[in-house]
């Protein structure tokens, strides 16, 4: 039998959804098949430690969110003689330094999905699952995700952006550019945060500010969109020969959450249902799947993701709402595991290049309604450019 593929599951982070990423972690962990992949837990503290984890601890725990365990050693990630990304225990002798195949980032939030650890792993050649630096980047921060899908035809729901700087020189005129041209309601996101950390819906002006105040809590940009009455649709695409774009799913928060907020994504067990496939007739879906793919190659994402879109109820059309990094593929809501019937796409590790000049690599394999067999673009290895000169 060939060797396993030697996958990093690098997850927690310094972001304020370090919680979130625990859970996507766990999700990883039921997914990935151990008789393809060597398992290598990697967590990352909120004081930035990344940390070995041991595996058969974390197995023995069955938990909704993977721990990070106090006495996990203390590591480093460095290149080894021979190419291949190495993990190097701080402390001697608290382990012995072990090479990797492939790291799969299951984090979330800045200095997380927005360019930063993959900006690390290219510095040290090292595989990785998802998009590179540049897309991770324009696709974390709403408002540049949203310039360039409507830079490419693609439509987006009318918004405005107010920085921290103007809101704290001047609230008065920021509160009225935050809704110029928009109509109540409308929600307020902070620019580069996900799993809706710091999202308000606000229905009246009087709630305006406060609502802003919270966002710029999460970051310098602060997005107001306008608010409709819309269905939430998503799209699972993977980068192969082509673009494969799975069936479209459908979120239905529970009557008792206005939308689908932090609480219904993570807190509320019954929270929402998901519909996989959504209830959209041939045409719907066609053209939702065809606009996930064009968003993808706008945002020149590579490997995987999902692309997030709201479906007009009155106009019947769609419009992008925010593309999802690979670690948000886990499955946070899902009808029933045992029956291996999920409510939201999964996704599942790649299999890599195991080095430089091995031959093709096996394929990747995407489940939703079923298992599907496809390339391995999904892993990311950019060939290193010449030094000019």
């Amino acid at each position: 039998m060939a060797d396993k593929i030697r996958v990093v599951v690098l997850y927690g982070g310094r972001s304020g959804e370090h919680e979130v990423s625990l859970k996507s972690a766990a999700s990883v962990f039921r997914h990935l098949d151990r008789t393809r992949f060597e398992v290598i837990p990697v967590s990352i503290d909120k004081t930035g430690r990344w940390q070995w984890n041991d595996l058969r601890s974390l197995d023995q725990a069955h938990a909704a969110a993977l721990p990070i365990l106090p006495d996990a050693p203390e590591m480093r990630l460095a290149r080894g003689p021979d190419g291949r990304g190495v993990l190097v225990p701080i402390t001697q002798g608290a382990a012995a330094p072990i090479a990797i195949d492939v790291v799969f980032p299951v984090i979330h939030g800045p200095l997380c999905e927005d360019g930063t650890v993959q900006g690390l792993l290219e510095l040290a050649d090292v595989a990785y699952v998802g998009s590179g630096v540049l897309a991770s980047a324009v696709s974390m921060d709403k408002d540049v995700a949203k310039r360039l899908a409507e830079f490419a035809g693609i439509p987006v729901a009318p918004y405005r952006v107010l920085t921290r700087k103007a809101f704290v020189q001047d609230r008065v005129s920021s509160l009225a550019k935050a809704v110029e041209g928009l109509s109540l309601p409308v929600f307020v996101k902070p620019c580069n945060m996900g799993s809706s950390v710091g999202i308000h819906k606000v229905k009246t002006q009087d709630a305006l500010e406060a609502a802003l105040d919270d966002a710029f809590r999460y970051d310098v940009k602060v997005l107001v969109q306008q608010g409709i009455d819309a269905r939430e649709i998503e799209v699972a695409v993977l980068e192969d020969e082509t673009l494969f774009a799975s069936l479209a799913s459908e979120l239905n928060p529970n009557a008792h959450h206005e939308f689908y907020s932090y609480e219904a994504k993570y807190l509320d067990p019954d929270g929402a249902r998901v519909d996989l496939p959504a209830r959209l007739d041939a045409a719907q879906m066609e053209r939702v799947r065809s606009l996930a793919t064009r968003v993808f190659a706008a945002l020149e994402c590579s490997g995987f993701a999902r692309v997030d879109f709201f479906l007009d109820r009155k106009t019947g059309e769609f419009c992008f709402n925010e593309h999802q990094h690979p670690a948000r593929l886990h499955v946070d809501q899902h009808v029933s595991e045992d029956d291996g019937s999920v409510g939201r796409t999964v996704w599942r590790a790649a299999e890599p290049p195991r080095r430089s000049g091995a031959g093709p690599a096996p394929a990747a394999s995407i489940a939703g309604t079923g298992l599907r067999e496809l390339g391995a673009g999904a892993i990311r290895r950019r060939p290193i450019r010449p030094t000019p000169g």
